[in-house]
């Protein structure tokens, strides 16, 4: 159906987007969310929220503005989507932003999605992580947590972020998630050449003292103010010097095929562990199982794709569950093979836009 400009919650944003190119083959209308390449799609990362209080160097300007209210999808639609995913076979969920803990239905979110998937997670900065909303999370549903910090110095984070939080503030968020049995506890870190790259080994301490996983993410080119370069990233195989260094690693691989993340253990038989993630220097996408939906409501195959498919218009025109279901299959159908980071500017959208 094509959505009717009276309707108030339907913007030119979603209506003057470009028709996203389609392969020429038919898709699947039936079985598991398959690719034309063979892979199976059952990792839903779902954006509930593209605001943010922090203006991460690597991610949003300081003057960064959001998404009107009437242009993201509502707590019902993004209900009604995750039942949807779920009945197409998508057996891990993760809420993502943005800043998903901003979003003020976030309890009700987790408590009606949790029971349909196997795994339910989150990424969040950790400023509002305490014992009080860690235990709260844990009781709608959520089972394990990611959190981001890119420094432990408190001068580097505060200049990373651009926010008045405290790096302290952060990792207490940490032992809050541990502590509310959030497990596995992981923590994220984009390292930038000439900022924060002299972090890794304290980072490290931080996996091994609190006995978690520090997983180090090569710099992306999804910055809004533009300034990715090959210069500024720091490849992981320079963070793993650095470690080793300072802590002998152990390789222990990938938990899973389609996982991004390469982990490494002490030797020294010390808990947590350090992985890298390698977009940049050594691509992952032969095994890729992951879809995500914005928070306009827009599939997006892969997070370094150049082409969206809109759902928001059909949730919005009284579209049945079967034509939503239809165009989440086209769209994953038309996932790029990857294989290779193109590198420049990704649609005009940045991390906080996409949903990590």
């Amino acid at each position: 159906m094509t959505p009717s400009l009276t309707n108030p919650l339907l913007s030119l944003t979603q209506l003057d987007r470009r028709a996203p190119a389609r392969t020429q083959e038919p898709f699947p209308v039936t079985g598991a969310l398959r690719d034309r390449f063979g892979r199976v799609m059952n990792d839903l990362r779902l954006s509930i929220t593209d605001k943010c209080n922090f203006r991460c160097t690597y991610c949003l300007s300081p003057g960064a503005t959001f998404l009107p209210t009437s242009d993201r999808l509502t707590t019902q639609e993004l209900v009604r989507l995750g039942h949807l995913f779920a009945r197409l076979g998508v057996q891990r969920l993760r809420l993502t932003g943005g800043e998903p803990t901003l979003h003020p239905e976030l309890t009700t979110i987790l408590s009606e999605l949790s029971p349909l998937f196997d795994d339910v997670s989150m990424t969040t900065n950790g400023s509002l992580l305490t014992d009080k909303n860690a235990r709260a999370w844990k009781a709608a549903g959520l089972h394990r947590i990611t959190i981001s910090i890119d420094s432990v110095d408190p001068v580097r984070f505060r200049t990373i972020t651009r926010s008045k939080v405290d790096s302290a503030v952060v990792i207490d968020g940490v032992r809050a998630a541990i502590g509310a049995g959030l497990h596995p506890v992981k923590v994220n870190a984009v390292l930038l050449a000439g900022v924060n790259e002299a972090d890794a080994p304290a980072l490290a301490a931080l996996a091994r003292e609190l006995e978690i996983e520090v997983r180090f993410i090569e710099f992306m080119p999804l910055d809004q103010d533009g300034g990715w370069s090959d210069r500024a990233v720091v490849q992981s195989k320079s963070t793993l010097q650095r470690i080793s260094d300072v802590f002998t690693l152990v390789l222990e691989g990938r938990d899973r095929p389609d996982r991004t993340a390469v982990r490494y253990r002490f030797l020294d038989g010390a808990g947590g562990s350090v992985s890298t993630i390698a977009p940049v220097s050594e691509p992952f996408c032969g095994e890729c199982s992951r879809i995500r939906v914005t928070t306009d409501g827009y599939v997006r195959p892969c997070l370094l794709a150049r082409d969206e498919w809109p759902l928001l218009p059909l949730l919005r025109s009284n579209a049945s569950d079967r034509d939503l279901e239809l165009a989440i299959r086209e769209a994953v159908w038309n996932k790029d093979q990857g294989g290779a980071l193109t590198m420049g500017p990704i649609g005009g959208r940045t991390m906080s836009a996409i949903g990590g």
